[in-house]
């Protein structure tokens, strides 16, 4: 049977969200169905909206869901009725990358984070007027009320934890600080530095705390957010409105560790000629533009550029791994959050673009 939900639906490219009735399709064997609690707004949702990453509309976006499963299928077995989850991104679960402890790298993760319907084709939400809505977007399409997820890609998680502060570390905190911790791996003695104090940026930064790194840049062109990031662990700040990107990183002492949240070329540039030798710069984001330009015999020193899909990490472990930091006091992301209700989408996308806000968090009454 069909589920009444309510959706916040992404008719036209850079306008914004509707909140509209919908029909939620029922929870097959291996798929549970969670009533959201509460879901953040992602930068990777907002690139959507501004077509940085086309997909077809009309589309319903989310993918950083908390909530309650209500129901689950035959073949479930990791969670029950009740359990509190937070809603990861899709992965197969069985191709070599996954088996191999790298679902971010799934063969099948195109189809199944992009394709819209699930992996038969089928279609999980229909508007009110039955006419099918592009969905499963992270495997969730957490915009909404309620999402039907496959069993596979929810974690359980303790009951003690605020569940509305727990869906961003399905993405935006998990790929922060799993490229700290995953990829990038810094020594102590290592320079680094984050570009972008946004969730992303400050879920490094807290990586980076826990790992002992004792020299950590963070650079942007907010003052208020390079003053939280001072306040929350970060030994230097750099502002690029007010100084000059390359010489501020000389006197830094250049680069061990680079991570780029801003997709900015021009950024990206300067870090990587900030890079010392066997340095690495790791990329996690995305903007209009998409092409920078380097010096290759600057490169052939054992530098490294890579890029990074969710920090490489196994949502099963790592998100609790992560709820269990931020119970210590040593990952606060109550820090950084902003509670919205649902039908505030529009007001916390804005919010989060402009910087007013650093991780917007919807809320469902």
């Amino acid at each position: 049977m069909m589920r009444e939900i309510r959706a916040a639906v992404l008719r036209t490219a850079k306008a914004p969200f509707s909140i509209e009735s919908a029909k939620l399709d029922a929870p097959r064997a291996d798929e549970v169905l969670v009533e959201l609690v509460a879901t953040g707004i992602c930068h990777s949702d907002v690139a959507i909206v501004e077509q940085i990453l086309p997909l077809p509309l009309p589309l319903v976006l989310g993918h950083e869901g908390a909530g309650i499963v209500r129901e689950v299928g035959a073949a479930v077995t990791n969670v029950t009725v009740g359990d509190h989850v937070v809603l990861g991104f899709a992965s197969c679960g069985a191709c070599r990358e996954c088996v191999g402890g790298h679902p971010a790298y799934c063969d099948l993760a195109g189809a199944l984070n992009f394709g819209m319907r699930r992996q038969d084709g089928s279609v999980v939400i229909y508007d009110e007027k039955s006419q099918p809505l592009n969905a499963s977007f992270f495997g969730q399409s957490s915009f909404a009320t309620h999402s039907v997820v496959r069993a596979h890609n929810v974690v359980k998680m303790r009951r003690d934890i605020p569940l509305k502060l727990l869906g961003p570390l399905g993405c935006g905190f998990m790929t922060g600080a799993g490229t700290m911790l995953n990829v990038m791996k810094p020594e102590r003695e290592s320079r680094v530095a984050i570009f972008g104090a946004g969730a992303v940026g400050f879920a490094a930064l807290f990586a980076a705390r826990l790992m002992g790194c004792r020299r950590i840049v963070v650079v942007d062109r907010v003052k208020s957010r390079l003053e939280l990031a001072r306040e929350l662990g970060a030994t230097d700040i750099i502002n690029t409105a007010e100084s000059n990107l390359d010489e501020a990183l000389a006197a830094f002492g250049g680069l061990n560790r680079a991570m780029d949240t801003t997709g900015v070329p021009s950024v990206i540039e300067s870090a990587v000629r900030a890079l010392r030798i066997r340095g690495m710069l790791v990329l996690v984001g995305a903007s209009h533009e998409q092409k920078f330009s380097t010096d290759i015999l600057h490169m052939i020193s054992g530098r490294v550029i890579m890029g990074a899909v969710e920090g490489d990490s196994v949502p099963t472990t790592f998100i609790p791994f992560l709820a269990d930091k931020f119970m210590r006091g040593e990952f606060p992301i109550d820090r950084l959050s902003a509670f919205y209700a649902f039908d505030q989408i529009n007001t916390a996308v804005a919010d989060g673009t402009s910087g007013k806000t650093i991780k917007p968090i919807l809320t469902f009454q």
